[in-house]
Protein backbone atom coordinates (compact mmCIF):
# COMPACT_ATOMS: atom_id res chain seq x y z
CA UNK A 1 0.00 0.00 0.00
CA UNK A 2 1.53 3.33 -1.01
CA UNK A 3 2.35 5.97 1.57
CA UNK A 4 0.49 9.27 1.58
CA UNK A 5 3.32 11.06 -0.20
CA UNK A 6 3.34 8.41 -2.92
CA UNK A 7 -0.37 8.91 -3.49
CA UNK A 8 0.13 12.67 -3.79
CA UNK A 9 2.95 12.15 -6.27
CA UNK A 10 0.90 10.07 -8.68
CA UNK A 11 1.05 6.59 -7.17
CA UNK A 12 4.78 5.94 -7.17
CA UNK A 13 4.74 2.83 -5.01
CA UNK A 14 8.13 1.59 -3.90
CA UNK A 15 9.30 -1.88 -4.91
CA UNK A 16 12.05 -3.21 -2.65
CA UNK A 17 14.89 -2.25 -5.01
CA UNK A 18 15.91 -1.67 -8.63
CA UNK A 19 17.15 -5.21 -9.24
CA UNK A 20 14.05 -6.19 -11.20
CA UNK A 21 14.71 -3.34 -13.65
CA UNK A 22 18.24 -4.40 -14.60
CA UNK A 23 18.41 -6.91 -17.41
CA UNK A 24 19.79 -10.16 -15.92
CA UNK A 25 22.08 -10.33 -18.95
CA UNK A 26 23.95 -7.33 -17.50
CA UNK A 27 25.70 -9.68 -15.13
CA UNK A 28 26.85 -11.95 -17.96
CA UNK A 29 29.78 -10.34 -19.81
CA UNK A 30 29.12 -12.61 -22.80
CA UNK A 31 25.46 -11.54 -23.12
CA UNK A 32 26.08 -8.06 -24.60
CA UNK A 33 27.58 -7.85 -28.06
CA UNK A 34 30.88 -5.95 -27.58
CA UNK A 35 30.64 -4.17 -30.93
CA UNK A 36 27.09 -3.03 -30.23
CA UNK A 37 28.12 -1.73 -26.82
CA UNK A 38 31.04 0.15 -28.38
CA UNK A 39 28.80 1.64 -31.08
CA UNK A 40 26.28 2.82 -28.48
CA UNK A 41 29.04 4.32 -26.33
CA UNK A 42 30.43 6.24 -29.32
CA UNK A 43 26.97 7.46 -30.29
CA UNK A 44 26.21 8.58 -26.76
CA UNK A 45 29.47 10.51 -26.56
CA UNK A 46 28.64 12.36 -29.77
CA UNK A 47 25.02 13.00 -28.76
CA UNK A 48 26.08 14.17 -25.31
CA UNK A 49 28.45 16.69 -26.87
CA UNK A 50 25.72 17.96 -29.20
CA UNK A 51 23.13 18.32 -26.46
CA UNK A 52 25.51 20.07 -24.06
CA UNK A 53 26.44 22.56 -26.77
CA UNK A 54 22.77 23.20 -27.49
CA UNK A 55 22.05 23.70 -23.78
CA UNK A 56 24.78 26.31 -23.48
CA UNK A 57 23.12 28.38 -26.22
CA UNK A 58 19.90 28.74 -24.22
CA UNK A 59 19.24 32.19 -22.82
CA UNK A 60 19.97 32.54 -19.09
CA UNK A 61 16.62 34.24 -18.52
CA UNK A 62 14.86 31.35 -20.24
CA UNK A 63 16.67 28.89 -17.96
CA UNK A 64 15.52 30.88 -14.94
CA UNK A 65 11.91 30.78 -16.13
CA UNK A 66 12.22 27.05 -16.73
CA UNK A 67 13.60 26.53 -13.23
CA UNK A 68 10.56 28.37 -11.84
CA UNK A 69 8.19 26.19 -13.90
CA UNK A 70 9.94 22.99 -12.84
CA UNK A 71 9.80 24.11 -9.21
CA UNK A 72 6.02 24.42 -9.43
CA UNK A 73 5.78 20.92 -10.92
CA UNK A 74 8.04 19.48 -8.22
CA UNK A 75 5.85 20.98 -5.50
CA UNK A 76 2.86 19.32 -7.13
CA UNK A 77 4.58 15.94 -7.58
CA UNK A 78 6.32 15.75 -4.23
CA UNK A 79 4.72 18.20 -1.76
CA UNK A 80 7.95 18.39 0.33
CA UNK A 81 7.41 17.46 3.96
CA UNK A 82 9.22 16.18 7.06
CA UNK A 83 9.09 12.55 5.93
CA UNK A 84 11.10 13.28 2.78
CA UNK A 85 14.85 12.98 2.22
CA UNK A 86 15.40 14.64 -1.14
CA UNK A 87 18.61 14.38 -3.15
CA UNK A 88 19.22 17.33 -5.45
CA UNK A 89 22.39 18.66 -7.10
CA UNK A 90 24.59 21.73 -7.24
CA UNK A 91 24.22 23.06 -10.83
CA UNK A 92 27.02 23.34 -13.38
CA UNK A 93 27.32 23.41 -17.19
CA UNK A 94 24.07 25.39 -17.52
CA UNK A 95 22.00 22.83 -15.62
CA UNK A 96 18.62 23.92 -14.32
CA UNK A 97 19.29 25.79 -11.07
CA UNK A 98 16.92 24.46 -8.42
CA UNK A 99 18.72 25.90 -5.40
CA UNK A 100 15.80 28.21 -4.57
CA UNK A 101 13.43 25.22 -4.61
CA UNK A 102 15.95 23.26 -2.54
CA UNK A 103 15.83 25.97 0.13
CA UNK A 104 12.03 26.02 -0.07
CA UNK A 105 11.83 22.24 0.43
CA UNK A 106 14.19 22.57 3.40
CA UNK A 107 12.00 25.29 4.91
CA UNK A 108 9.00 22.94 4.59
CA UNK A 109 10.76 20.35 6.71
CA UNK A 110 12.32 18.04 4.13
CA UNK A 111 15.88 16.87 4.66
CA UNK A 112 18.12 17.69 1.70
CA UNK A 113 21.06 15.68 0.42
CA UNK A 114 23.64 16.36 -2.27
CA UNK A 115 25.47 13.59 -4.16
CA UNK A 116 29.20 13.18 -3.62
CA UNK A 117 31.69 11.23 -5.75
CA UNK A 118 34.16 9.51 -3.43
CA UNK A 119 35.68 7.03 -5.90
CA UNK A 120 35.43 6.13 -9.58
CA UNK A 121 33.24 3.15 -10.47
CA UNK A 122 31.49 3.35 -7.10
CA UNK A 123 27.96 4.50 -6.16
CA UNK A 124 27.47 8.08 -5.07
CA UNK A 125 27.20 9.00 -1.42
CA UNK A 126 24.70 11.57 -0.18
CA UNK A 127 25.68 14.21 2.38
CA UNK A 128 23.12 16.34 4.17
CA UNK A 129 22.77 19.95 3.04
CA UNK A 130 21.44 22.83 5.13
CA UNK A 131 21.67 26.56 4.39
CA UNK A 132 24.58 26.93 6.84
CA UNK A 133 26.47 23.69 6.16
CA UNK A 134 30.19 24.15 5.32
CA UNK A 135 30.80 23.53 1.61
CA UNK A 136 33.92 22.34 -0.22
CA UNK A 137 35.00 21.75 -3.81
CA UNK A 138 34.62 18.20 -5.05
CA UNK A 139 35.14 16.43 -8.35
CA UNK A 140 34.71 18.72 -11.39
CA UNK A 141 35.09 21.58 -8.88
CA UNK A 142 31.41 21.32 -7.89
CA UNK A 143 30.47 22.50 -4.42
CA UNK A 144 29.36 19.81 -2.00
CA UNK A 145 28.80 19.57 1.78
CA UNK A 146 31.94 18.96 3.82
CA UNK A 147 32.37 15.39 5.13
CA UNK A 148 29.52 14.38 7.41
CA UNK A 149 27.13 11.51 8.00
CA UNK A 150 25.49 10.25 4.84
CA UNK A 151 21.75 10.05 4.14
CA UNK A 152 19.65 7.63 2.10
CA UNK A 153 17.27 9.60 -0.13
CA UNK A 154 13.62 8.72 -0.52
CA UNK A 155 13.47 10.98 -3.59
CA UNK A 156 16.25 11.51 -6.12
CA UNK A 157 16.15 14.51 -8.48
CA UNK A 158 18.75 14.28 -11.23
CA UNK A 159 19.72 16.72 -13.99
CA UNK A 160 19.37 15.59 -17.60
CA UNK A 161 21.66 15.93 -20.58
CA UNK A 162 19.19 13.96 -22.69
CA UNK A 163 16.20 11.69 -22.22
CA UNK A 164 13.85 9.50 -24.23
CA UNK A 165 10.10 8.72 -24.10
CA UNK A 166 10.76 5.65 -21.93
CA UNK A 167 12.31 7.87 -19.22
CA UNK A 168 15.86 6.69 -19.79
CA UNK A 169 18.42 9.37 -18.98
CA UNK A 170 21.52 10.36 -20.91
CA UNK A 171 24.01 11.73 -18.40
CA UNK A 172 27.66 12.70 -18.48
CA UNK A 173 28.99 9.21 -19.15
CA UNK A 174 30.48 8.33 -15.79
CA UNK A 175 27.87 5.71 -14.95
CA UNK A 176 27.37 7.09 -11.43
CA UNK A 177 23.61 7.51 -11.72
CA UNK A 178 22.75 3.93 -12.74
CA UNK A 179 25.37 2.46 -10.41
CA UNK A 180 23.89 4.40 -7.51
CA UNK A 181 20.29 3.46 -8.27
CA UNK A 182 21.23 -0.20 -8.56
CA UNK A 183 22.83 -0.05 -5.10
CA UNK A 184 19.73 1.21 -3.27
CA UNK A 185 18.17 -1.44 -1.04
CA UNK A 186 14.85 0.43 -1.09
CA UNK A 187 13.84 2.17 -4.23
CA UNK A 188 13.46 5.97 -4.09
CA UNK A 189 11.22 7.97 -6.38
CA UNK A 190 13.45 9.15 -9.24
CA UNK A 191 12.79 12.40 -11.13
CA UNK A 192 14.78 13.79 -14.03
CA UNK A 193 14.75 17.56 -14.66
CA UNK A 194 15.97 19.59 -17.57
CA UNK A 195 15.09 21.36 -20.79
CA UNK A 196 13.00 19.67 -23.46
CA UNK A 197 15.86 20.50 -25.82
CA UNK A 198 17.31 17.24 -24.48
CA UNK A 199 14.47 15.10 -25.83
CA UNK A 200 15.69 12.37 -28.20
CA UNK A 201 13.90 9.34 -29.70
CA UNK A 202 16.01 6.85 -27.73
CA UNK A 203 19.23 6.67 -25.75
CA UNK A 204 19.53 3.06 -26.97
CA UNK A 205 19.32 1.71 -23.42
CA UNK A 206 21.77 -0.98 -22.43
CA UNK A 207 21.15 -3.75 -19.86
CA UNK A 208 22.63 -1.68 -17.02
CA UNK A 209 20.53 1.44 -17.72
CA UNK A 210 17.76 2.15 -15.20
CA UNK A 211 14.82 4.39 -16.18
CA UNK A 212 13.50 7.24 -14.09
CA UNK A 213 9.93 7.37 -12.81
CA UNK A 214 9.14 10.78 -14.26
CA UNK A 215 10.82 13.53 -16.24
CA UNK A 216 9.93 17.21 -15.76
CA UNK A 217 10.88 19.71 -18.46
CA UNK A 218 8.65 22.70 -17.70
CA UNK A 219 5.11 23.76 -17.00
CA UNK A 220 2.89 20.80 -17.81
CA UNK A 221 5.75 19.03 -19.57
CA UNK A 222 5.91 15.68 -17.78
CA UNK A 223 6.90 12.26 -19.08
CA UNK A 224 5.99 9.25 -16.96
CA UNK A 225 7.52 5.82 -17.20
CA UNK A 226 5.28 2.97 -18.32
CA UNK A 227 5.27 0.70 -15.27
CA UNK A 228 2.85 -1.90 -16.58
CA UNK A 229 5.68 -4.39 -17.09
CA UNK A 230 7.21 -3.87 -13.64
CA UNK A 231 4.16 -3.73 -11.42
Amino acid sequence: MPHDDEERSGGFASPPCFAHEIDPAYFDPLAVDPQQALDVARWRKSERKRLLAARLTEDAAARTRLADEISVELDRLIAPAKNHIISLYWPFKAEIDLRAWMRSAFDKGARIALPVVEAKHQPLLFREWTPDVPMERGIWNILQPAPSASLTPTIVIAPLVGFDPECFRLGYGGGFFDRTLAAFSTRPMVIGVGSKIGAIPSIFPQPHDIPMDVIVTGKGEITRRNTSDTA
